[in-house]
């Protein structure tokens, strides 16, 4: 997905990277509409979960959504291992969405970052500031993509 942000960068993404707990789950559990938009975008991206795994769903998840699933250790290394994880792939060529403290390293490091709201979760002040965009839910953030014009309007310069 070729996208030109006027004033920014244009970007070559390949990849959809995303955090599993409070970011594409709430509760670890997926909504329909959520399954619904990532199966969309599966076509256009790959999908791509990486998950300290919280809540022991995160394989579960990743085969509802026909995804690709990295369960990570939690603690000090998260942060690095979610980083070295998005490295494999090609930052330059992800889109990352994350919405807690060990997600900072790779929405930074993205081409684009998109920092989730979670309603039961909340966000961590660090990964909204790390993050390219701010959005109110998953559903939401994924319409970026869906309909790249709205991502345009939003980071066009």
């Amino acid at each position: 997905m070729k996208l030109e942000i006027p004033g920014w960068k244009t970007l070559e993404l390949e990849h959809a990277f995303f955090d599993v707990n409070g970011t594409l789950a709430e509760l670890g559990e997926v909504s329909s509409e959520t399954v619904e938009k990532i199966h969309k975008l599966s076509e256009m991206l790959t999908i791509h979960l990486v998950t300290s795994d919280t809540r022991g769903k995160g394989r579960a998840i990743a085969e509802r959504l026909r995804a690709q699933v990295e369960i990570l250790p939690s603690g000090e290394n998260a942060v690095e291992a979610k980083r070295n994880a998005l490295r494999k792939l090609g930052a330059e060529h992800t889109v990352v969405f994350g919405n807690g403290a060990n997600d900072v390293g790779a929405l930074q490091d993205a081409v684009v970052g998109i920092a989730v709201l979670s309603a039961h979760e909340g966000a961590f002040s660090g990964a909204l500031q790390a993050a390219d965009v701010v959005v109110s839910s998953i559903e939401t953030g994924l319409d970026l993509l869906l309909d790249p014009l709205r991502l345009i309007a939003t980071l066009r310069r």
